[in-house]
């Protein structure tokens, strides 16, 4: 028997449910957003839990911005990709999925665990376009318990309502009990991050709802990917710790066909991953992001799904 809207640490319990569910909805956004890099820097409050965050290097602002349009313009070849304007006082909202998520007809807001990040939820007119031109129903998990960065700490695999979610600093246990039930998920896996680990994102992909990219590495129980991947299998890409750290793992399929990495990221693939995503029907498409990335995060990141 199926049980109903599970959410737990039990891989094995996790995995029963996973295969007894069916896709029941699309696997990929009709639409993504951005928020474009003005006044890009380095926020010390979020490097001192992102350890793929330098504070000594200097970034340069105008090739942030470069790079990104390059992004919106590249992404825009496959569905539409819309582009909010960027404010200084929030220096690395470059990275809005943490942030903002949708399920179909809701936005959600996260309650984020650095101040620095918490700014970005205030913006008046990225919930505006949601809530009064879109027309989809607020949930607001500042006023829930748990810090939870939504689609950071949260992997979904949106065609079977499964979730994957990484427990770190910025999620804890009552907060992916709350993105759970915002997002309307079946069945979410807990599991820890490996320490150095931020978000499950940098360590996981589900790709197009039939592939994921995983990295054992950045699990605190290896056999905990193991398992995700034997759910995926034939279409699992085992990354090794070079492409985590090169942010191959930080990628999204916006369509069935297609999964987007940075440039550093496709350039660090080994051909046994690459030869995985081809099998899987993805042909790899990357752009440069390599200032961007220097904020500890990258493509992924940079993406909000509009569902």
């Amino acid at each position: 028997m199926i049980a109903r809207d599970l959410i737990t640490r039990d891989i094995e319990a996790f995995i029963e449910q996973a295969r007894a569910l069916e896709a029941v909805a699309p696997a990929c956004p009709k639409a993504v957003f951005l928020v474009a890099p003005e006044g890009f820097a380095l926020a010390a409050e979020s490097a001192s839990d992102n350890l793929y965050m330098d504070m000594a290097r200097a970034v340069d602002g105008e090739r942030a911005l470069r790079q990104h349009r390059g992004l919106q313009r590249a992404l825009a070849d496959t569905l539409p990709a819309i582009c909010f304007a960027g404010d200084p006082a929030t220096p690395d909202a470059v990275f809005p999925n943490n942030v903002f998520a949708t399920a179909k007809g809701r936005v959600l807001i996260a309650r984020m665990c650095h101040p620095v990040r918490q700014r970005e939820a205030e913006r008046a007119d990225i919930l505006g376009f949601f809530t009064d031109a879109l027309g989809y129903e607020l949930h607001d998990l500042r006023k829930q318990a748990g810090v939870g960065e939504l689609t950071g700490s949260l992997v979904i695999d949106r065609s079977r309502g499964l979730g994957f979610c990484g427990l770190s600093e910025r999620c804890d246990v009552a907060g992916a009990a709350a993105m759970h039930a915002a997002f309307g998920l079946r069945a979410t896996l807990l599991f820890d991050l490996a320490p150095g680990e931020y978000h499950a994102n940098v360590v996981l992909s589900v790709l197009g709802g039939r592939a994921m990219a995983i990295c054992a590495d950045g699990f605190a129980d290896p056999a905990v990917a193991e398992a995700i991947a034997a759910l995926y299998a034939p279409h699992a890409v085992l990354l090794d710790p070079a492409e985590k750290l090169a942010f191959a793992g930080n990628c999204i399929a916006p369509t069935s066909d297609t999964v987007w990495m940075s440039e550093a990221a496709a350039d660090a693939l080994r051909a046994a991953s690459r030869a995985g995503f081809e099998r899987a029907g993805l042909r790899v498409r990357s752009v440069p992001l390599d200032e961007i990335e220097k904020a500890g995060g990258s493509l992924r990141c940079c993406v909000g799904e509009i569902f």
